[in-house]
């Protein structure tokens, strides 16, 4: 039985290739994906091991806002230059690097912001000489000049120097938290810090100059502590901690700072190769829709050469046994060509990010035995479960059942059984969802619904799709028939014949278009959601903001409203409010302002009644608060514990421009952040165009690269954006089933045309030529595309309706949009699969000779 089974093997190896492929190409991915985590994370313990190689002891402070005689209400931390002495004189210590952090967006020599959106990227540092006598720190290897030593003096990692635009020499403008800074480019350096490498950038500063950006004077974040060889630096961190205050400051030794560095980083990527591993799985699970679909068309295809086995001695178990075997062997060879071309894959896609800014530290490609195993695990094990059905059916039939007949139709019992099955999978699954789409809010317990419901609802769908191939295939053949004859009815009949190979055949596409359905559908929704809540309500042309949420200083408000071209700036405060025992948002605008750049919509009272003490609720918090107007309650503004007696003067419908409540800005801004307002809403002048006034605006407020303005489509696309880029790579990720699925339509059409060589000669005799063979081929590879294009698209947007009620609570605003134009584009990439796909099957038959065809047997 084992010879046979390796015989089988090579017989039947064009009948095989592509099932080979669709492991292969799943193997690939899994591995690809396991080598490419194992690798990233090893090449970031690895950067994070080397920025700690000097570190003994890390002595941190937690930042705190005081006020003192050295700055009023700025930032500090405990960690002085006295507690730096204490820490230097301590026995074993040979050197105590003190470390300032902060961040600083730079403006490129060409005056746009750089990485301004990412803001908490933006590194920022000083340049601290590893002895007194030494001008070289050794944690940023200087590539060219020197290190800032003065006031005056910035420097900048060589990516982001060169990316702006900057050279050793140049003036480099920068903004912190407050107006635009200009210092003298003295030197670049290298750094393998992952926040820099992954797009960011670094600026480095003189110490002195470090504290007056981001702290006070004679204080620190962190104390980096040298010992000398031999010392113990646990021991040395327990007596470094006896010498400084209990509160505020952490001590750690650096072999603990760098295992707790190693656990975080293997944590997060751990996050990011399960998302990968997950997309992996679907395509190994509609690989195995083609492994059971070709297993199962061979067996029946063999029918005859298992009989004789039967007949002369074989067992049952024998023959279960030697398909086993064929398929292990099947899976052993694809896991194999899967495993090595999962590692090209993990070797490109290094330079692959590199390409696109997202760079990773360098490091070895690291190919670990378990990653091996679960490729084998999954390659092999996979296969021999998808081939266990079909041998246990093949093992089933009596030899002289199978002698009568090459391909027997599915037994009614079975396929009654099998829809009943999937009848009540579906309705379980339907019902769940049902339920989920009543739901407002995403608590665990509704997404435990809503994916038990999608998992049931399509699993349903995969069992019952036999039953539901005859009607939509009948309607398909209906119109295949009429526009194309003989040959569409013919190739209407062929996909009839069999329900469950056409279904299985269909179910590889359904699977891939559905998760894409779905997530298009939900993705469209959420868009047109976000784009209605960024501007709902907002007739202003401009938000003035700052980038890195540090607020705007309430007297700039004034210079906006002086750029010529402006009609109107409304300065806008944001603070937090505690009514009826619940924190809301709490806006505060001058009324008469806010009336010119917004269009609020008031179910009772009106903007104009707002005042000193007068606010207006939304609609959702006079709701939840039971408040309306002409209530009076106490309320308390801010995070403070004082009281102001409010009253209600108007409900107006929510929006993002105005949140939860709205008061006057002298009611709001002293309770701000810093007593700063949030934005500035320009209104432009009639008439005038507004192409170029936020570059007006920007030069008026000195031209910060914190300062955003953005028109109304821009506040739309920072809504919006992200959601798009996430569509993107899980198009990516999916597609690799989709083009699964598209091996799964060629190769059961393929095997169809070896099962169907003595009809296709038979029809070749009477008449029907080789065109009309080809095209017989072609429609039916292109109804059961369609078929699965449909019913995936149909599942995926059932799943998107169902679960996107979930999401109301945080974007109210979220109904179902249906992406007409790229459902009609998955329409067309159905058909386009269907036609692709029967390429070479079609010409293979058309290529049978007639009379060895009608010979076969």
């Amino acid at each position: 039985m084992l010879r046979t089974a390796l015989r089988n093997v090579f017989a039947h190896k064009a009948r095989l290739a592509m099932t080979a492929l669709a492991i292969m190409l799943g193997v690939a991915f899994v591995s690809g994906t396991l080598v490419f985590g194992d690798t990233v994370t090893e090449a970031l313990r690895g950067a994070s091991a080397k920025s700690l190689k000097d570190v003994a002891v890390s002595v941190q402070a937690e930042s705190q806002r005081n006020s003192d005689s050295e700055a009023d209400d700025g930032v500090s931390t405990a960690l002085t230059g006295d507690l730096a002495g204490k820490v230097r004189a301590v026995p074993g210590v040979t050197s105590v690097r003190p470390i300032v952090n902060g961040t600083a967006t730079l403006a490129a020599k060409d005056g746009r912001p750089l990485n301004a959106d990412s803001n908490w990227q933006n590194l920022a540092t000083n340049y601290s000489p590893d002895t007194p006598n030494s001008d070289r720190d050794s944690r940023f290897p200087v590539s060219a000049g020197h290190g800032p030593t003065t006031g005056e003096e910035i420097a900048l990692d060589r990516r982001t120097a060169e990316k702006a635009g900057y050279a050793v020499g140049d003036s480099v403008r920068f903004a912190t938290d407050g107006p635009t800074l200009t210092k003298k480019l003295v030197g670049t350096v290298d750094t393998d810090d992952p926040r820099v490498r992954a797009g960011g950038s670094l600026a480095l500063f003189d110490t002195r100059t470090a504290q007056q950006l981001f702290l006070q004077p004679g204080r620190f974040d962190e104390l980096a502590v040298g010992s000398a060889p031999g010392t113990d630096n646990q021991e040395l961190a327990d007596t470094i901690r006896e010498l400084l205050p209990a509160k505020g400051i952490t001590v750690t030794s650096g072999a603990q700072l760098a295992r707790e560095q190693a656990e975080r980083i293997a944590e997060d990527t751990k996050e990011l190769t399960r998302m990968l591993l997950g997309f992996a799985a679907i395509s190994l699970f509609v690989g195995a829709f083609i492994i059971a679909n070709t297993f199962t068309m061979l067996i029946a295809q063999r029918s005859r050469e298992t009989a004789l086995l039967r007949a002369i001695g074989a067992l049952r178990r024998q023959v279960v046994r030697a398909i086993l075997i064929e398929a292990a062997l099947l899976g052993l060879a694809a896991t194999a060509a899967g495993f090595a071309i999962g590692i090209g894959i993990a070797t490109a896609l290094r330079p692959l990010l590199d390409a696109s800014g997202l760079s990773l530290p360098d490091g070895p490609l690291v190919i670990s035995a378990d990653t091996l195993i679960r490729a084998l695990v999954v390659g092999v094990g996979i296969t021999v479960l998808a081939a266990w059905l079909p041998s246990r059916k093949a093992a089933k039939v009596a030899p002289v059942e199978a002698l009568s007949t090459v391909d027997q139709a599915p037994p009614k019992r079975g396929m009654a059984l099998r829809n009943s099955l999937g009848g009540l999978l579906t309705g379980a699954g339907v019902l769940s969802l049902l339920y989920v789409s009543t739901q407002k809010n995403g608590s665990d317990s509704n997404l435990y619904a809503a994916g038990l419901g999608s998992v049931l609802t399509l699993t349903g769908m995969i069992v019952i799709a036999p039953l539901l191939s005859r009607p939509l295939i009948r309607l398909a053949g209906a119109a295949t028939t009429r526009l194309f004859g003989v040959s569409g009815k013919l190739a209407r009949e062929n996909a009839l014949r069999n329900p469950r190979r056409t279904a299985a055949t269909a179910s590889a596409l359904m699977i891939g278009l559905t998760l894409i359905t779905g997530l298009s559908v939900t993705g469209n929704s959420m868009n047109a959601a976000l784009k209605d809540a960024a501007v709902r309500g907002l007739t202003a042309d401009y938000k003035v903001s700052n980038a890195a949420f540090g607020g705007i200083d309430p007297a700039l408000a004034a210079k906006v409203a002086e750029v010529p071209g402006v009609a109107q700036a409304a300065p806008v405060a944001s603070s937090t409010l505690r009514a009826g025992g619940r924190f809301a948002s709490f806006t505060g605008a001058d009324p008469q302002r806010l009336g010119q750049v917004s269009d609020l919509e008031f179910s009772s009272g009106s903007l104009a009644d707002v005042g000193p003490g007068r606010i207006a609720l939304s609609d959702k918090l006079a709701k939840t608060t039971g408040l309306s107007k002409g209530d009076t309650f106490q309320g308390t503004p801010g995070f403070g514990h004082d009281t102001k007696e409010l009253t209600v003067v108007g409900v107006y419908r929510q929006t993002r421009v105005v949140g939860d409540a709205l008061g006057t800005l002298t009611d709001v801004l002293p309770y701000a952040n810093g007593g700063k307002l949030d934005s500035i809403l320009v209104k432009a002048e009639s008439g005038r165009t507004t192409s170029g006034l936020d570059q007006d605006i920007r030069q008026a407020l000195g031209n910060s690269p914190l300062l955003q303005v953005q028109n109304q489509d821009q506040l739309t696309k920072a809504q919006s954006g992200l959601i798009d880029t996430m569509l993107t790579m899980m198009y990516g990720l999916l597609g690799m089933t989709v083009a699964i699925g598209v091996l799964g339509v060629i190769n059961t059409l393929a095997m169809s045309v070896f099962e169907r060589t003595r009809e296709i000669g038979l029809l070749r005799a009477i008449g029907l030529d080789n065109k009309g063979v080809k095209q017989m081929v072609r429609l039916e590879s292109v109804v059961i595309s369609l078929f699965g294009a449909v019913l995936g698209m149909g599942t995926g947007i059932f799943l998107a309706w169902a679960c996107g009620s979930l999401s109301r609570t945080s974007l109210p605003q979220y109904e179902i949009v249906l992406p007409w134009a790229r459902l009609g584009l998955f329409l067309l990439i159905g058909l386009a699969i269907g036609v692709l796909a029967a390429v070479w099957p079609a010409r293979r038959a058309a290529r049978l000779n007639m009379l060895r065809a009608i010979n076969a047997q």
